[in-house]
């Protein structure tokens, strides 16, 4: 491996999603990390979800887990703890996701390991953070897009709250939590990073909550639309397929208005006037998209210089140029999968391995321990 954090060692024990996707942006800028399973269980990641039809190994596990070492240590044993405790002396990051309280009950306390280790950042991922009502709860990320208000405003007027079809808190807070263990790294004093999927979410919100505390208002559901720009949706075309339009901008909403042939109405020529005729401006967009291909709207819009996207599933994604020609699906050993998240110039990131088995580098690990100088 090589990289812009080849210098970072970072010992990852934490499962499933959030924490391990923390230790894998760094791993993908080069960083050494180990990652620390269960000998018995293993990351239960391993077995979620899809698995590769060639192997049956787990494709989250794949992606999650790629460009890390890994092996499998048993903290209450004599032997692997002491292996365990020899690579923190000497690792820079460690990032977990135990329930607050376990890491202490396991005799690790971070005053302690920073004691061991002064320049040690120990990165604490956790459902509500390490203190406060919730934080003995256990952690899921429906749980904080409930508590965070994002599943209120999701979905029709007249229909239910919704959560997202993905593993939007867990991702997010995944990036979240590499970006608070750089910041912490730069600092260059030992200290604990508490990072948690309610928080991180609620960030996310904008100033929904401001507007509460101020206004007493709340922002409606409205499927995919916005109480402060019209039209902004998804709307399906005379072919079945579908588009999204945003009009999120005076400029932008004008070439819109334009191509509906509304410049000249005085209803739409501001964003107040299209907020108070929501309703029939939406109608129309509907009714323009549904006369027309998605290739006839998009051609439109694009020669307006106005914002539309057609609606991709992966079928989409896997056949377009563009994702081709930025390299945002690369095959990493023998999975394709998402490339960098970040594209650097001078230092750009590697993408050498997929996840690896269970215990896969210990003979490596126990040996020689980490591979590079810390910083």
């Amino acid at each position: 491996m090589s990289g812009p954090l080849s210098d970072i060692r970072v010992l990852d024990i934490s499962t499933v999603l959030a924490g391990p996707n923390c230790a894998r942006y760094l791993a993908d800028f080069g960083a050494d990390v180990i990652k620390v399973e269960r000998p018995d269980t293993g990351d239960s990641l391993r077995g979620m979800a899809w698995r590769d039809p060639r192997d049956g190994s787990g494709l989250w596990w794949k992606l999650v887990n790629r460009n890390k070492r890994n092996i499998a240590l048993d903290l209450k044993d004599t032997d692997d703890r002491e292996l365990f405790l020899r690579l923190l002396d000497d690792a820079n990051v460690l990032v977990e996701n135990f329930r607050p309280g376990t890491l202490e009950r396991l005799d690790l306390h971070p005053d302690a390991l920073i004691a061991r280790n002064p320049k040690l950042v120990i990165v604490r991922v956790s459902g509500f953070g390490q203190d406060g009502p919730y934080a003995k709860r256990p952690g899921f990320a429906s749980i904080a897009e409930s508590m965070a208000g994002l599943a209120a405003v999701s979905g029709e007027p007249d229909g239910p709250p919704l959560l997202p079809a993905i593993a939007l808190t867990d991702e997010v807070t995944g990036i979240t939590a590499a970006f608070a263990a750089m910041v912490a790294l730069h600092s260059g004093v030992g200290q604990v990073v508490d990072v948690n999927l309610l928080t991180t979410i609620f960030q996310m919100m904008g100033p929904v909550i401001s507007l509460y505390k101020l206004t007493g208002e709340l922002q409606p559901r409205l499927g995919s639309g916005l109480p402060y720009t019209v039209p902004r949706g998804v709307y399906q075309c005379v072919d079945g397929k579908w588009v999204g339009v945003s009009a999120s901008s005076d400029t932008v909403a004008a070439r819109v208005m334009k191509i509906l042939g509304l410049e000249s109405d005085e209803r739409f020529t501001t964003f107040a006037g299209r907020m108070e005729h929501r309703e029939l401006l939406q109608e129309m967009m509907r009714s323009w998209c549904a006369t027309r291909t998605r290739d006839e709207v998009v051609a439109t819009f694009e020669e307006a210089e106005a914002a539309v996207g057609p609606v991709f599933d992966m079928s989409d994604i896997a056949a377009d140029p563009h994702y081709a020609a930025r390299n945002m699906i690369q095959v990493v050993g023998n999975t394709p999968m998402q490339g960098l998240i970040a594209a650097l110039s001078k230092t750009p990131g590697v993408l050498q391995r997929e996840g690896r088995e269970l215990d896969a580098d210990r003979e490596e690990i126990s040996l020689h321990g980490w591979k590079r100088n810390t910083i």
